[in-house]
């Protein structure tokens, strides 16, 4: 039973992998077309929640039960990874903000071994490593050295924002009471399009952008049908997939397998985009499949043995 979950977990975590990489694909030729990138921040989380509001209202009762956990979900892990990388694509190359940003995981392994206190499977460490270098070679953070400090304090800021995304998709994951997931993406996505409404003042959006096409690879395709794929698709279907998933496997593997985003992000680029492979971005793709197979692949560290149960003690109830 412990592997079939995990198997599912991690088939959760590819799926999600790949809807969350598929989303520049779709936003860029609409960014090029005349977007701004903030309005298409806001388009995406705003869409989202207006399509998983029907949700919220089914659990409505979590505003009561887990106020502090939707606030967090929304206020960190989904406007303040946008806004952060956003604020940091400003002012550093589009590469090493992406590396910066995906020094999430990374961080987490570190929150979930110095905060927690809890043991850190050498896999998910050495996984994470692998899949620093190889995400560095992705994006070839050599082509841009010469970085703003402000720039790189918004890119680990944003960073420090993905890690707790796995951090609130686990919380409660165990106990009796734990919130429903749906739940909590739904207000997580209500709360952070209220937060982008304030950066991103969407009332200046050119909407005749999306009333027309955009270019896909030299071929025209509807804005709308590109919006509603980073909405239902890179978004809504994305987060869905990934808090299941942390749920399934653990936040540490989770987030390693979380890598696959930059990598997938770049083939659809050059599939879908016709922009160019490098050898070094080939090798660097190799390197975090690698790194997110040692993670995935760890074993959980070893729990210290139960005391054996006495005729007199009472049963203990699984929580």
């Amino acid at each position: 039973m412990q592997a079939s979950g995990k198997n599912a977990g991690l088939g959760l975590a590819l799926v999600s992998a790949f809807a969350f990489g598929g989303s520049g694909v779709a936003a860029k030729p609409l960014i090029e077309a005349g977007l701004d990138p903030l309005h298409m921040v806001w388009l995406r989380v705003a869409g989202a929640a207006l399509v998983l509001s029907p949700l919220a209202w089914r659990h409505r009762d979590l505003l009561l039960r887990r106020p502090a956990l939707l606030a967090g979900f929304g206020l960190v892990a989904v406007a303040g990874v946008q806004a952060f990388y956003f604020a940091s694509l400003s002012r550093i190359p589009v590469g090493v903000a992406l590396l910066l940003e995906y020094l999430g995981p990374a961080l987490l392994l570190g929150y979930i071994r110095f905060v927690q206190r809890k043991p850190v499977t050498r896999g998910a460490a050495a996984g994470a490593a692998v899949a620093v270098v190889g995400l560095a070679c992705v994006v070839e953070i050599w082509a841009g050295l010469s970085l703003d400090l402000l720039g790189v304090l918004f890119g680990l800021a944003a960073a420090c924002c993905q890690a707790f995304y796995f951090v609130f998709a686990d919380q409660g994951a165990d106990g009796e009471d734990a919130p429903d997931p749906l739940g909590v993406i739904a207000y997580g996505m209500l709360i952070g399009a209220l937060v982008m409404t304030v950066i991103a003042r969407p009332w200046e959006i050119d909407w005749q952008v999306l009333g027309g096409d955009a270019s896909v690879g030299g071929t025209m395709v509807a804005a709308p049908v590109l919006l509603g794929w980073v909405v239902l698709v890179a978004t809504v279907f994305a987060y869905v997939t990934g808090v299941v998933s942390v749920r399934r496997l653990s936040p540490q593997v989770a987030g390693v397998v979380a890598f696959l985003e930059a990598v997938v992000a770049t083939v659809f680029a050059w599939i879908l985009l016709g922009e160019h492979l490098s050898t070094w971005q080939i090798v660097g793709g190799a390197l975090v499949l690698g790194g997110a197979f040692i993670a995935q692949s760890s074993r959980p560290a070893p729990q210290p043995a139960a005391e054996p149960a006495t005729v007199d003690r009472e049963p203990t109830r699984a929580r």
